[in-house]
């Protein structure tokens, strides 16, 4: 059994038992009642998508061999100027940390290091690099760029959805 069926599972019967979680994290601020994800994309400050975000994407939670096809199939839907806009954020931050565009093409054998050239494949590569060795640049730049997460599947990413939508319908129950 995967791990990803493991984790359907216990959530099952977590439900079954009546376990539910906490959404102390979650504010309770009328303003932060979300319509959508589009909604809460454009509307949440950067920093509680990071906390988000950061608590539930990171390699110990989703090993890349689970997060790469959920990547490139996301990247593959997301608008190309917003693929580029992610390419360039990824590739700005890692040059903060010393590797350069240049070195990254090759390394990962991208076929450009211009942003507004790289293919889906090359956008999920340099993505996929990021989240495996540079899991905090990745997180900061889903907060600053969020429209790639709208499009994973994955069942942990799925309860930081499921967090969101908490915090929408917890304005609703009146």
């Amino acid at each position: 059994m995967s791990s990803s069926d493991q984790y359907k599972n216990q959530i099952m019967n977590d439900l079954a038992q009546g376990n539910v979680e906490s959404l102390e994290d979650a504010p309770t601020d009328p303003a932060t009642d979300y319509q959508d994800f589009d909604d809460f994309a454009q509307r949440s400050s950067r920093e509680e998508r990071h906390q988000l975000f950061g608590k539930n994407l990171h390699p110990d939670s989703i090993p890349l061999t689970q997060i790469e096809p959920e990547l490139q199939k996301a990247i593959a839907q997301i608008k190309p100027n917003e693929r580029d806009d992610v390419a360039r954020e990824f590739f700005k931050r890692l040059k903060e940390r010393g590797l350069h565009d240049r070195d990254l093409e090759k390394q990962l054998g991208l076929s450009t290091h211009h942003p507004n050239h790289m293919t889906t494949d090359d956008v999920t590569k340099l993505a996929s690099f990021t989240y495996h060795s540079h899991p905090d640049i990745f997180q900061n730049v889903l907060a600053d760029k969020p429209a790639i997460l709208k499009f994973v599947s994955h069942p942990l990413v799925a309860a930081v959805f499921g967090i969101v939508a908490a915090k929408w319908l917890s304005g609703r129950r009146q």
